[in-house]
């Protein structure tokens, strides 16, 4: 009988092929095994009982491998698991970055009571145009599992695909499509390239590669795809390309307060943003307009109190700011409730962000630890309790159902909650929370 433990949420798929010889178990002490994904474990100590550990990906850089290899523990990795998964997630990136997609959904949403959206649409449909991307040149570096499933399928697209990977296995030569030109030096992918997509580990060698160097020599109009690792882009060098025109977009699989913000970049697909504005009831006296920004990324308040006695701007007044809103890019529309708004937004914010980040640990954690998940349970409660008295009536269950599905789609990821703390930043639960967060901490 052989027990493992998991540092992160494993999807039943996997532990469902162990047999009855496998029990999981929540003490690392008295584990043999240890599964995990994205938890760093640079700082970990394993106990002796532990003989190897296994990660649910193919990179290893979250794992000390000398340090346990010194120690007798093997560790191993799943190369190719999800190979076809990030292909289409590659794939999916380029369309939506070549065609405004986005941008078009976001229009017609921002439209959907106007009774003349037809013939409107007509007329302002080229604006969402884009191109295609057959006869477009793509530059896939690093071909092994999943570089050579997207330099493949970019092939029946139609694409020109240049492939560049100095080690290149064999079985991969095997496997990579004759029509793909290989090339022996990446700063022709960058010169020539429409689209440049990076799909090597992250080494020495490889931090920062595509840094302010190798976008010098990129069109203006090509479009960086980063579904590897955060680290093997200098952002800020990106971020600057951007602004200055030299770049046309950034897809990246990393957001982060640099790029997150970036019109040009888009985050895990979430360049969706639509903005509301209402009205909200400060205490017995005051009005306030309240702005909400609502992407894939999560939401953000922006409420600007009226002076005491004074009253928030009428209608009219927010929907010139929708007009604000809307030449600058973002489709928006006025709210006649956006305090409920404003409440539900605190639903997660307040109890699963707070509770992931003083504890230091991802989002699935808080979902799948009974004690954890007995917190949250307790704060949703407490938010749907405070909500009723301003008027916004939510049902306890259904927000904690709600809160517990959010938490399982995204049970690797860490919030700006957990990034602030452990930075020693100023949270944004700080601003909407604070006594909830500074309560947990003590």
């Amino acid at each position: 009988m052989f027990q493992y433990t998991t540092l992160n949420v494993i999807s039943q798929a996997g532990l469902s092929r162990f047999s009855g010889q496998y029990v999981r178990t929540d003490a690392l002490d008295n584990s043999d095994m240890v599964l995990v994904r994205s938890a760093d474990m640079h700082e970990m100590v394993l106990p002796p009982s532990v003989f190897c550990v296994a990660r649910a990906g193919a990179g290893v850089n979250n794992i000390p491998v000398e340090k346990f290899a010194a120690q007798g523990v093997v560790v191993f990795n799943t190369p190719g698991a999800n190979a076809n998964g990030v292909k289409e997630m590659v794939f999916a990136g380029m369309l939506l970055s070549a065609r405004d997609v986005v941008e078009g959904i976001n229009w017609v949403r921002s439209r959907k009571n106007d009774p003349e959206i037809s013939t409107k649409t007509e007329r302002e449909k080229k604006r969402f145009a884009g191109s295609e991307l057959s006869g477009k040149k793509l530059g896939v570096i690093g071909l092994g599992a999943i570089g050579v499933l997207v330099a493949n399928a970019a092939v029946h697209l139609g694409m020109d695909v240049y492939g560049y990977d100095p080690y290149i296995s064999v079985d991969a030569a095997w496997n990579l499509s004759r029509n793909i030109k290989h090339i022996n030096n990446v700063e022709q992918i960058y010169a020539e390239c429409d689209y440049i997509t990076i799909h090597v580990p992250l080494l020495d060698s490889t931090k920062g590669m595509i840094g302010r160097e190798a976008i010098s020599l990129m069109k203006p109009s090509a479009v960086v795809l980063n579904f590897a690792r955060d680290l093997l882009v200098d952002e800020e060098a990106v971020i600057e390309a951007l602004d200055e025109g030299r770049l046309h977009r950034y897809v990246s699989d990393f957001p982060n307060p640099l790029t997150a913000g970036h019109d040009k970049v888009m985050r895990e697909f979430a360049d969706s943003a639509h903005v509301l504005i209402g009205t909200t009831k400060q205490g017995s006296s005051r009005e306030s307009a309240s702005v909400i920004i609502n992407s894939g990324l999560g939401e953000t308040v922006f409420g600007g109190v009226a002076a005491k006695g004074e009253k928030a701007p009428d209608r009219a007044r927010l929907e010139e700011l929708c007009a604000v809103f809307e030449s600058a890019g973002f489709p928006c529309s006025v709210s006649d409730n956006i305090r409920f708004e404003v409440w539900n937004k605190l639903m997660i914010n307040a109890s699963a962000s707070v509770l992931s980040g003083v504890l230091q640990v991802p989002q699935g954690y808080v979902a799948e630890d009974e004690n954890a998940w007995s917190i949250c349970q307790d704060l949703i409660r407490e938010i749907c309790a405070a909500a009723a008295g301003e008027g916004a009536i939510f049902d306890p269950e259904e927000q904690i159902a709600r809160v517990r599905e959010h938490l399982r789609n995204a049970p690797g990821g860490f919030t700006s909650v957990y990034s602030d703390l452990k930075n020693g930043r100023k949270t944004e639960a700080d601003f909407i929370c604070g006594a909830v967060v500074r309560a947990a901490q003590e």
